[in-house]
Parts: C-alpha cells; structure tokens; sequence
C-alpha cells in the first residue's frame, strides 16, 4: 500500500514517498522534481551489491547520467575524510548545482551524503533513498547531516532538505535483526515523545525483535507513523529553533555512550535506548514521570531486544565529560529532554549532576 506523507517547510517542502517495489520506480519519482540530468549515487558496498543495480537501472531508464560511489560501512567512517572522497568523484564527474546525490543506504550514508550534497558547489540536489528501518524513520526526514568529529557525534554537519525521501519497505526483509532493532529504538522514541497510540500498538505486539515477527500491517503502521511523527515536528521547527529538540530524546547520553566506545561496541539505536531508560529514569527522580510509566518504557524496549544498561567498563565520569561536548549544550549546561507521560516531553537544563550520576551508576 502506497502513502505520501508531505514535509511542509517554509521554503523546501518535500514529499516522503512510502512505496512498496518503490526502488524499481525511483527514476519515475524524481522525473517530476526538475533535477539535472547528472547523479551521483552513494552508497556501501553491502548495499551496492543487494540494491545498487536496481536503483542505477531505475535512473537510468528514467534519463539520468548515473556515477556512483562506495563509502566503507560503519559509524567511524563518517568524517571529513569520506566526505573529501565523495568531493573527488562530485568533481571528477563534473557535477554541477542542478545535479543530484542519490544516497542509497542506512544512516551513516544519508548523513554524510546530505553533507557532501549540502557543500557541493555551495548546495546541489539531495535524494534520500534510506534501506534501513532506521533510516527510513528517522535519519532520512528532517534534513540533518553531518559527519563525526573525534570528541563527539555529528559536530560538523548542516541542515540539507532532500528534494525527495523514497522509501521502500520491501528492502526491510534482508535487514540483519541488529539493524532491525536499532530502528526500532526510534521508533519507540516516537511513541514516548509524540504518538501514545504508537506506543500502545508497540505494547500490544507480541515480538518485536525481529522483523519477520511483525505483521505486515504493524510495519506499514511502524513507518508511517513514525515518518508522520517526523514530519510533524520538522514542519514546525525545521533548523531545531525549539520543538525540534525532542527528537533527541535518549541521545544526549546515547551519543555519549557511542562516542566514548569508538561507534564499535554499540550501534546508535542500541545507544539511545540506553539513553531513554536513562533519560526515562532521570524524570522519575525529578518527580515529573511516573515510575510505572518508567517501567513501561523499560519493558518494551527489553521486548525489543536492545539494550537497557550501559556497556560493561564506561566509566560515569567519562560521561558526564562528553555531555558537555554534546550539540544540545547551551551557556554550560546540558539540556535533556524528558517524559512527563507517554506522547509528551518537555525540554530542561535543570538537570543535577548528582541525578544524572545516580542514574548512570543504576544502569551499570
């Protein structure tokens, strides 16, 4: 079942397309946008090799110049070093500013695709094609890109709208059952900052740790709602001015926890449940969320299979150094962003260090 979902922006909008065999047609979506004939297409070379041919195939067939490059997969690759890379070939493939960046991929190569895209020539075209579950409800939308700086996640980075997001959840099937979770992770956020009845259809699942566990109906519900979610919060505030921000909710100390174990030992999604139990548990001791709220959120993330304690050896001070360093940090002082009940968030630097230091120590 197809649904178009529409990111209203002051100046950009754009449509996020959830289209099942949606990849075979991704020439046919972008005809109509006015993009130049020359594409770049990103992607790693797992996904290449299970869907490159495909999209390269669907552009072409469509009238497009297609290029393509390979960018090696995982978090730690996202720096200013993969991005020098995709600006050798932009420039070795002439790319002008009417041309387009495909990114065909999960996370990482959406991000630092966007960036490449966003810098290029001052701003070329920008196409999200996400492939992992992650990516499709989260990372995609919005246009945040960026690449990592040795000191923190996503510190060098600009705001790039795609002119199209194209998402096709037939390609969850091959999806490893780690992936899989991580963006599951996301979409329980959704759930706790913005959608209780996402939250409820969560509960009532029986499994939800791995895909083929899920009915098809509950997955066409996961991505669009989440995505409907996304769009929402984006509409409203596209460059983070105030609303936006709880989207971050569960990374300020998942950000920390990826950075400080090298993006090898947990992947993003595993990270930010870890930061919501933390974020969930420090509401509690402040007296804003209750403890059976807490225990809910806790439950179904253990349902899920990710995680819900922090790697064994981090050290808490580690921690609450690297909080500093996070993007969200205003005059000194960390902001987290809190529940105060399933769909509702608020945003506060009001947060003790003995609070946050109790809490971690709880989850170790």
């Amino acid at each position: 079942m197809k649904s178009v979902i529409t990111v209203e922006l002051p100046q950009q909008s754009y449509e996020i397309a959830i289209a099942p065999s949606g990849l075979d047609h991704l020439g046919n979506w972008m005809q109509p946008l006015k993009l130049g004939k020359k594409v770049l297409l990103v992607s790693n070379p797992m996904i290449f090799r299970r869907y490159g041919e495909r999209a390269i195939d669907s552009l072409t067939n469509a009238g497009f110049q297609v290029v393509h490059y390979m960018l090696p997969p995982g978090e730690r690759y996202k720096t200013l070093l993969s991005i020098q890379r995709l600006y050798d070939v932009a420039l070795e493939s002439h790319l002008e500013r009417s041309s387009t960046i495909v990114a065909l991929g999960g996370g990482v190569i959406g991000d630092m695709a966007g960036f490449a895209a966003a810098t290029w020539l001052r701003g070329i075209h920008f196409v999200q094609v996400p492939t992992s579950l992650l990516a499709m409800v989260d990372a995609a939308i919005g246009g945040k890109t960026g690449v990592n700086h040795p000191q923190g996640k996503n510190l060098i980075g600009a705001f790039h709208q795609p002119q199209l997001v194209l998402i096709d959840p037939q390609v969850l099937s091959s999806l490893p059952a780690r992936e899989f979770r991580a963006g599951m992770a996301e979409v329980i956020k959704y759930g706790v900052i913005w959608d209780a009845e996402l939250f409820a259809q969560l509960e009532a699942a029986q499994r939800l740790d791995q895909q083929r566990y899920v009915s098809e109906e509950l997955m066409q519900s996961i991505v669009t709602r989440s995505c409907q979610a996304k769009a929402e919060v984006v509409g409203k505030d596209e460059k983070e001015a105030g609303l936006r921000a709880i989207l971050n909710y569960g990374h300020t100390i998942g950000h920390a926890i990826e950075s400080l174990t090298g993006y090898r030992v947990v992947n993003h999604g595993e990270a930010v449940a870890i930061g919501m139990v933390a974020a969930g548990q420090i509401a509690v001791e402040l007296g804003i969320w209750e403890e059976a709220a807490s225990d809910r959120q806790r439950t179904l993330i253990e349902k899920t299979g990710l995680p819900t304690q922090l790697p064994s050896g981090l050290d808490i001070e580690a921690i609450l150094v690297a909080l500093q360093t996070d993007k969200k940090v205003k005059d000194g002082r960390v902001r987290f962003v809190l529940p105060t009940a399933i769909g509702t968030v608020t945003v506060t630097d009001q947060v003790p260090s003995e609070t946050i230091c109790q809490v971690l120590r709880s989850l170790s």
